[in-house]
């Protein structure tokens, strides 16, 4: 007999929305494994994957951890399951912007969406659009990533010796990004941006990812009401945001919930997953040029 405590048997929490943003799969920094952990816990009707799911910029052939496939099966399983899902590209997936518009089934493509809850309108688009450095120096935003992610290393072995030494975790990476892309003039203006265009539009929900700073604050502009949302990431705070019964929530990872939940070496091929062909050969011809691009 199963055991009671296993992932398998445990009960999902349905959901009406997940959005998801900034995984940054293929580099050190990702917390695939915890991901995959909350993935498993849920059932959604409708997903959006919010940019920089896989970080292209950095992607090795030479990193490819298991947890990061599984995360990928996962999401396959899902699609395959009939779970509408829709692909926004980011900055670090910047490539795959050649195939927006492209819909198979449940699965499409886009740089950005309108989607209509509970009579109301979200518009979800990943953010690097209001990013300066990335819209006038895209090669310092490049470099910066790649210093990030040997940071992420370091951070690595500073934290096996505050352990050592019985001190806290510190986070060497999420510093430097706070007090970077996250300062608070940055962010002040990335918010105001984003929800004076949303209220120009009449949109009731603005939803980015990019920034790495989850956050859900309504805003007055004018007259309109407008709410900024932010999932968050799963290199340091491992958030995402959930809709359901009428209500916008962020959630945030906490190892606790997972203690008792056994890990599920169901690792397939990815194409095992894809039913429709043309979906195979799409997924097929974006990892290729993955690769090729090493």
């Amino acid at each position: 007999m199963a055991s009671g405590n296993s992932s398998k048997s445990r009960k999902k929490r349905k959901i009406d929305v997940l959005v998801l943003s900034d995984v940054h799969l293929g580099t050190y920094g990702s917390k695939a494994k915890e991901l995959i952990k909350y993935l498993r816990s849920i059932q959604p009707k409708r997903v959006i994957l919010n940019g920089d799911i896989i970080d292209i910029w950095q992607f090795s052939k030479n990193y490819w951890p298991k947890s990061h496939m599984k995360v990928l099966n996962h999401l396959m399983k899902w699609i395959s399951a009939g779970v509408e899902t829709t692909y926004i590209t980011g900055n670090h997936d910047e490539m795959l912007r050649k195939f927006e518009g492209f819909k198979v089934g449940n699965f499409d493509i886009q740089n950005k969406l309108i989607l209509e809850v509970k009579s109301k309108k979200a518009w979800i688009f990943h953010g690097d659009v209001f990013d300066v450095t990335m819209k006038h120096s895209r090669w310092l935003a490049k470099l910066g990533a790649y210093g990030y992610g040997s940071l992420i290393l370091l951070n690595r072995s500073v934290n096996f010796f505050t352990k050592l030494f019985g001190k806290g975790r510190i986070s060497l990476s999420k510093s430097i990004k706070d007090g970077v892309k996250g300062s608070s003039k940055s962010l002040i203006e990335f918010e105001a941006t984003a929800t004076s265009i949303a209220a120009e539009n009449e949109y009731d929900y603005v939803l980015c990812g990019h920034i790495h700073k989850p956050k859900i604050q309504e805003y007055l502009i004018g007259d309109r009401k407008v709410v900024y949302l932010n999932s968050g990431d799963w290199v340091e705070n491992m958030t995402a945001l959930e809709f359901k019964k009428g209500k916008w929530k962020l959630y945030s990872y906490k190892e606790d919930e997972f203690l008792d939940v056994e890990d599920e070496e169901d690792i397939i091929e990815l194409e095992n997953n894809l039913t429709d062909k043309s979906a195979k050969e799409l997924f097929s011809k974006m990892f290729n040029e993955i690769l090729n691009r090493n």
